[in-house]
Parts: structure tokens; sequence; C-alpha cells
């Protein structure tokens, strides 16, 4: 597939290597993330080396490391090195010599603190000492981000505040996967969404199939002989330290317990003993604690816990409680369980979509955009009192939108329309919004608007093409 977006990220990179005095750059994200691809490809735009660690002896590990850089500095890989400071100082005498200041990229640097804990302090002398007075590239990466961001954020960390770039690889945006994969439509891309999510691995097994998205899920996920059967449990054990005990929430919540007082019952916890474990999948990127619109993220005992990585909720919801029923089921059989639950992951991606898209419409070409610029948006629920998809304040705060992102599986009517619209009228505002003289701007989500459709009065429409032309 070829490398997409990253613009940002390699827009900051490149202007590290670009620098005179070099620097530190710290890269980590969730597996499968693409963090290899991107450093791959800044690497081969300034003539930079790209080495990998792994789990090995330290002794070992540096000798592999040696032989990486020997490709690029000749007679580096004739020395046997008996410790991480001895190869460091010959390598920044050799990059001195060779007049090359990098980039050189370490990835899975975590695995080589694994092997000797010292090595982080030891990196960061160098640092200060060697690299930095030779203006040197440098740049670590790793998939373990307890331990990556350990290494840059932390304040008791020796290489706290050495960084001159930190990157949390995010997944892609969602308006790239169309082109990527070759789906023909928006509706379609959205479709994909639902299944793939951001992460660029998964969009290279189903760039095979364009169209086809029953059989990308078959033969990439359902299939016991499929690349992604297993992939959770893999992602989850091969995490520095493992992380996979965690299993057992996300089953729970791929179950729909989504209170951490329904959490702690399935799995006969005390829902105080869930907090931290619950922290950890939030910072894999797995797990996302949603509050409502307008309620404080910090003080909110309404919170709740939902998969937000679109592969996950299908793998938890499709996969995992149906194992053994597909190990021995013909396609047919497993395809049927997928389309039982397609309409469901469908829909509750494309109100992801739709939410994600406000705050980032106002170089659209919408009306919707000409009331903002919009804050972020969220959902809206209070006990039995009705619930919003999508709910935003606009920066000035003039303005309440209020949203219902509907996914339909064929054309949408003019008839559907109006009744979608006097649906989300007949809310009125949410409680918390009750009273204030606000602007009210109202917003109907539709995958497709045909020809000859109009919009009710005071409704605004927003199609799947708008929605992902904005995420990108």
């Amino acid at each position: 597939m070829k490398f997409t977006d990253r613009a940002d990220e390699l827009g900051r990179l490149n202007q590290l290597a670009s620098r005179d005095e070099g620097g530190l750059a710290v890269v980590w994200g969730r597996r499968r993330i693409g963090k290899t691809r991107m450093l791959l490809e800044w690497t081969r735009r300034h003539d930079g080396l790209y080495t990998v660690c792994d789990r090995s002896a330290s002794s070992i590990q540096r000798r592999y490391l040696a032989q990486e850089i020997g490709r690029r500095l000749a007679g580096f890989d004739e020395v046997a090195y008996p410790d991480w400071k001895t190869l460091l100082n010959r390598l920044g005498r050799a990059m001195e010599s060779a007049r090359w200041r990098g980039p050189l990229v370490l990835d899975e640097f975590p695995y080589a603190v694994e092997s000797e804990p010292a090595l982080a302090s030891v990196l960061q002398n160098w640092i200060d000492h060697e690299a930095g007075p030779k203006r040197l590239t440098i740049a670590i990466s790793g998939s373990s981000q307890r331990m990556m961001q350990g290494f840059a954020l932390d304040g008791s960390a020796p290489l706290y505040g050495r960084a001159a770039v930190q990157l949390h690889l995010q997944p892609l945006k969602a308006g790239y996967l169309g082109q990527a994969i070759g789906v023909s439509t928006a509706r379609k891309a959205v479709e994909a969404y639902a299944v793939w999510g951001g992460v660029p691995r998964y969009w290279e097994l189903a760039a095979e199939f364009g169209d086809e998205l029953d059989r990308a899920v078959d033969r990439c996920v359902l299939d016991p002989l499929s690349p992604l059967h297993t992939e959770p449990d893999r992602l989850l054990l091969e995490e520095s330290p493992p992380a996979g005990s965690l299993r057992a929430i996300l089953d729970a919540i791929g179950g729909g317990c989504n209170r951490i007082t329904e959490i702690g019952a399935r799995l006969g916890q005390q829902a105080t003993s869930l907090a931290r474990p619950l922290s950890r999948l939030i910072e894999l990127g797995l797990v996302q604690r949603e509050v409502p619109h307008g309620v404080s993220e910090k003080t909110s005992k309404r919170a709740l816990y939902k998969t937000c990585d679109p592969f996950f909720r299908l793998w938890f919801r499709v996969v995992a409680p149906n194992r053994g029923l597909l190990a021995q089921s013909p396609v047919a059989v497993r395809t049927s369980l997928w389309k039982k639950a397609q309409a469901a992951l469908t829909a509750e991606a494309w109100e992801d979509l739709c939410r994600q898209c406000i705050a980032l419409m106002g170089s659209s070409d919408t009306p919707l955009a000409r009331h903002g610029p919009w804050a972020v948006a969220r959902r809206y629920w209070r006990g039995n009192n009705p619930e919003w998809d999508v709910v935003a304040l606009s920066l000035d705060g003039s303005r309440l939108l209020l949203g219902e992102a509907e996914w339909n599986a064929g054309p949408t009517s003019q008839k559907a329309i109006e009744a979608a619209g006097r649906e989300l009228v007949a809310k009125g505002v949410p409680d918390i919004h009750a009273g204030e003289k606000l602007q009210v701007v109202r917003v109907l989500f539709l995958p497709e608007l045909g020809k000859g459709l109009e919009s009710p009065p005071g409704m605004n429409l927003i199609d799947a093409r708008t929605v992902l032309g904005c995420l990108r």
C-alpha cells in the first residue's frame, strides 16, 4: 500500500533532520499503527539509517546493531563492544568522522532497555556529552507506550527534557481509507472503517479485496487461519510489560458492559480494583472513557467505557464469543455471524466519525461550517431523558449543535429525512442547556444524499462524503 498521511508527523521529523543543531526524537504508539513505515520513509528522505532492537541478550543486541551501522559506517562492525557506553561513544566518533549527522533510528528501543535497564541513563549521558555537541539527529521508537512515555515525559526519567520532538502516533485519519484500500463510495469507506479503523496494517490486508468487504472480513479475520484471527491476544501479549491480564476487561466491554460497576460485576471484582487496568487500556488506545457533553471528565460518575478501536469492537463482538463455531464452520456460516453484527458496528463507527468531524468542519463548504467554528463534539445522555448522538457548542458559546447520526442500509427517502428531522426537533435541547439563550443548529448525518432530496426547514444535512472529507 502506498505511504499514506502522516504529513504533520513527518513535517516535524523533517524539521528536526534539517536543523543545524540536530536533536532527539521520541516516537511511540500502539503496534500496527505505522511507526516503522513512517520512520523508514523519514530516513529514506534524509539519507538516514533505520535499525531495530529485538528481545535478546545485550551482547547480541549490540552485535546486531553494530552490523546494521556497519552497512553505513565501514568498519564499525569489526569491533566487539563490551558495553553500550563503548558502542555509543565509538558511534559518535564514527559519525563525526564520516561527516554524517543522521538521522539514526533505534526502533523498539524498550527491548534493549528490558535487557539492560541502565541503557536509558547511558543514552542520556551520550546525548548530553556526545550526540548533542556533535549535532547528531537520533530517534528512539517503541510500541511499549508506557515505557516510551516514561522515557520522554516522566520528570524523573533519564531522557526527560532531552527530546526536541515527541510524537505519539495515532491511527490514520478515516478520510484516507477509501482511496488507500480501493473502495468505490463514501458509504463503502465508512463500512470499511467500521472493520479496520485507522490501523495501517489492517488497511494493507484489506487493500487486496477492494469493495468485497464480506470476503475481506472472512479471509482476514473470521477464518481461523487468517492473519488477524488472534490479533487482540497477540497485541496484548506483545506489550511490554505484557497486558494479557487485560483481556477479560475487553471481553466484558465487548459483551455490553460499559459502566465500571457493570464491568466489575461481570468479572466478579470490586469496581475500585479496575481503575488501574482501565487506565492501561486507555493508554494503549483500545478503550475510551466517555462522559456526556458538558460534564466534567474528572468528576463525572456517569462515565461509560467503550472499545474505541473499530477492529477490536468487531473482534470482541463476533470472533471472541464464537471461536469454537468459527473453527468448524464453512464460509457461509462465518459470514452470517459477521452480517448479524455489521449494521450495529457500522452505525457505531458512523456516530464516531460524525462527532470527530465537527471540530474540523471549519474548512468545509457547508452551512454547518459557517455556523462554527465548533468545539469537540460529544454524545449526551442522562437517565431516561432523550439522547443525542452529536452535541457541540460553538467556540464563541452562542450556538448549540444538536445532531443525529442516521445509518440505513439503502437509499434515504424524503419521508425518512422528514421523520428523523421531526424526532430531532421533538427532543428539544439537553437539560444541561435548558434556559440558555443559544441559537440551536440541528443536523442530520446521512450516508448518502440522493438527487431531489430536500432539507427540512431549519435542518442541515451532512453526508458521508462530507464527513470523510473533513477527516483528512
